[in-house]
């Protein structure tokens, strides 16, 4: 059912400020089982979200205009059908998973790119393949998808999947001879109306596996973007795509003989760095966006070989002061209480030991001010 007409029964306005119609009769699905829910509009006005608050189901409408008493529904088919192939996808490699292998189903989440489903149980890659292969085989088969209510003591005639969540007015969702569920969700009249199914890739999560997954048109989505992206790589690496692989691999491990290099070669600039302030009793310096990291490597590098020297250096970036103090072995100057006696003019807050600590804060004052305050205090 694509459009139907219905009376409004009831309106308001929920805690988010949200407004909200409640109808007599309604084709809309509100979240739940794992499905999302349907959009669409109501005498063309749109509806984005439809939920079920203490037994009625309200469609949440843009805008503030009172609708009619009398209300035309459409239902986005494109999102709905979508919704049917996923919904019933899932139960199809559900099944194929708990017949063929006994691994159950404990979740379903049907997002809007891709779907996933938790299994109780570790899965290789064989049983994947072949779970796929299956379901795709049920699809092909174009077997009928049945909706059928029944009670609690008729449930004793179907071989159910797992236990249902209510005792009366159950309603099941069968594929004869295959697969019988209890559900309350959106599916299509047969299973060839999924079109396919892709496994896509696994993941643990608490003790279970989860699988990732697209049925129907989500497929050739998936299919068109990751072309896209081997098309992307195989430019970019000058490489085919039976060998996108070893490329990349060769590429990162470039990428981490020039990173080490460029290590070695930053220790050996600031090494000359560092004796250009040997012998100095108080080296003072203000740097702009440096890496903290360097500037604390050039203070120990210049403590080491300087047993006197105090070291003070601010680093300016665009949002903070940075500060780095140390001293070499024969100076008694605290560098601990340095720092801490100077953040407070900064709100800032940091530390360390008596021969090096270093510290942050706020641009309250220069970055000269901050040097000239701890110099000031060197000399107190």
């Amino acid at each position: 059912m694509r459009t139907f007409q219905a009376k409004k029964t009831g309106s308001g306005t929920d805690e988010e400020g949200r407004n909200y119609v409640v109808l007599d009769q309604t084709a809309f699905y509100p979240t739940g089982g794992g499905q999302p829910h349907d959009t669409g509009h109501l005498n063309g006005v749109p509806v984005f979200d439809v939920e079920e608050v203490d037994g009625e189901i309200r469609h949440y409408i843009e805008g503030t205009d009172e609708l009619p008493e009398t209300v035309d529904g459409e239902i986005n088919w494109q999102r709905r059908f979508d919704h049917m192939q996923q919904h019933a996808g899932q139960h199809i490699l559900s099944a194929v998973f708990e017949n063929d292998f006994g691994f159950k189903t404990v979740s379903f989440h049907l997002g809007g790119e891709v779907c996933s489903i938790d299994l109780e149980a570790s899965v290789s890659e064989e049983v994947l393949t072949a779970t796929e292969e299956k379901a795709n085989q049920i699809i092909l088969q174009n077997r009928p998808i049945e909706t059928k209510w029944v009670n609690k003591d008729e449930l004793k005639q179907y071989s159910l999947r797992k236990d249902v969540a209510v005792s009366d007015h159950i309603r099941l969702v069968i594929i004869p001879e295959f697969d019988y569920n209890g559900c309350g969700g959106t599916h299509p009249r047969s299973t060839s109306q999924v079109g396919s199914i892709k496994i896509l890739h696994t993941e643990k999560q608490r003790g279970n596996t989860r699988v990732h997954f697209v049925c129907g048109s989500r497929v050739l989505h998936q299919l068109n973007e990751k072309h896209k992206a081997i098309q992307n790589l195989t430019a970019t690496l000058s490489a085919p795509q039976d060998q996108l692989a070893d490329a990349a691999e060769r590429m990162i491990l470039q990428n981490r003989l020039l990173e080490k290099d460029i290590v070695e070669l930053k220790a050996k600039v600031l090494a000359f760095e560092a004796e250009q302030y040997i012998g100095e009793k108080v080296v003072k310096k203000i740097f702009r966006d440096q890496p903290i990291d360097e500037l604390q490597q050039l203070s120990k590098m210049i403590i080491s070989k300087s047993d006197q020297s105090v070291v003070i250096f601010v680093n300016e970036t665009q949002e903070k002061l940075q500060l780095v103090c140390g001293r070499g072995t024969e100076n008694q100057v605290n560098m601990n209480e340095l720092i801490k006696s100077v953040l407070p003019e900064i709100n800032g807050r940091g530390g360390g030991k008596p021969d090096f600590a270093q510290g942050g804060g706020e641009k309250l004052i220069s970055a000269e001010a901050l040097l000239e305050t701890c110099a000031d205090r060197i000399k107190g």
